[in-house]
């Protein structure tokens, strides 16, 4: 299953958009223009769906209504979200999912519903509020989607939206996790917790995956020479054989690594962890260009067996000069007084133009996404 469509009203940075997903879809846009608040929307939705989530919850980890609800809405109170998803690229949408949100004007203040809206095969099945929400407003604090007593006939969705993985890794976060004190994030975004993950996949599937990265770190990593899995005292580790004047080589474990050499590894595990969204938030941080160029290459080799929709957010032009990324798979995101707006780089005459006259979707797309005043841009002592 994939998303193929997504349409936001008031949703952070974005007052209304309406855009088709590709299974490998490139967000670009400059910085502070809604890369990580478009991703957001599917980890809203995946923490709505969860087992110990909800509507309140998720709500709640973002600071509630008003911090979700765009400054661009003005009078209009409702945040609402749509996605249809489909079997593949080619198919229509099997299913259409749809909230809309506000909170109470008085009482609690809580998170309310407004609707909840569900297709199947372009049949509604459920449009809510139901008879009984308008006997018990109560209920409307709460989604069908996240109960299993009443999400019977639509639960392909939920455990869809379940399974969606979002991955920033903090290489210090997973190089000293006792360190930082306090609640651990929903879904550890930023990879504390990505020792836990490798330890819990079974031993055969950990050997085959950890392989696979092993074959790409030789190539990436100079002088590397094994990676494999160990556990000292019930923690897990990575370690890692270098080629070195010592006749068994230099080990090292995960908090000696580069900080490349983790957001590698976490990327290629990733990749290979399930079949749901994958959600990458500047996978290019702290690689080599080289490195990065390939990562576009990386991900439709995985695709070409598992299938699986990747999004993923970019300021670089290493990784999208690839000319095997279509103008169809890259959505650019532009600021405006009235909100960010989205557009699907096919639809950019200019930028189709471009192509034609030879050059690679970077160059032809990032220009456009840099500040407009950037050669102004000094810092002055005195």
């Amino acid at each position: 299953m994939r998303i193929s469509r997504i349409i936001l009203k008031n949703w952070k940075n974005f007052k209304e958009i309406d855009v088709l997903v590709s299974d490998r879809a490139f967000i670009v846009g400059p910085n502070a223009s809604g890369k990580s608040n478009f991703l957001d929307v599917f980890r809203f939705l995946r923490d709505v769906s969860k087992p110990g989530g909800g509507l309140q919850k998720a709500v709640e980890d973002r600071g509630g209504i008003p911090k979700i609800r765009c400054l661009a809405a003005r009078a209009f109170p409702d945040v609402e979200i749509e996605i249809h998803i489909s079997e593949s690229e080619e198919s229509v949408p099997a299913w259409k999912y749809s909230i809309g949100i506000k909170q109470e004007t008085r009482g609690y203040r809580l998170p309310i519903l407004t609707y909840e809206k569900v297709w199947k095969n372009g049949q509604i099945i459920l449009n809510r509020p139901v008879p009984d929400d308008n006997k018990d407003k109560e209920r409307l604090t709460q989604t069908y989607l996240e109960q299993i007593n009443t999400n019977k006939d639509f639960r392909e969705i939920s455990r869809f939206l379940e399974s969606t993985v979002y991955l920033h890794l903090v290489p210090q976060l997973l190089k000293h996790p006792q360190s930082f004190t306090g609640p651990d994030l929903s879904g550890d975004p930023f990879g504390k917790g990505f020792l836990e993950r490798i330890s819990k996949v079974n031993e055969k599937t950990r050997k085959a995956w950890l392989r696979k990265i092993e074959k790409a770190l030789k190539v990436a990593v100079p002088q590397l020479k094994e990676l494999k899995y160990t556990e000292e005292l019930g923690r897990p580790h990575l370690e890692a054989v270098y080629e070195h004047w010592r006749p068994k080589g230099a080990k090292q474990r995960e908090e000696q690594f580069s900080d490349g050499t983790l957001r590698l590894i976490g990327l290629l595990w990733s990749l290979q962890e399930g079949d749901g969204l994958l959600l990458l938030e500047e996978p290019e941080l702290s690689l080599n260009s080289a490195i990065v160029s390939k990562i576009p290459s990386i991900i439709y080799q995985l695709q070409k067996t598992r299938k699986r929709q990747v999004i993923l957010t970019s300021h670089s032009i290493d990784l999208l000069n690839d000319r095997g990324i279509s103008l169809d798979e890259i959505i650019l995101l532009e600021p405006s007084s009235e909100g960010s707006n989205m557009s699907v780089a096919s639809s950019i005459q200019e930028i189709k133009a471009m192509l034609a006259g030879g050059m690679t979707p970077g160059a032809a797309i990032l220009p456009r996404t840099k500040p407009k005043n950037i050669n102004q841009l000094t810092f002055e002592l005195f």
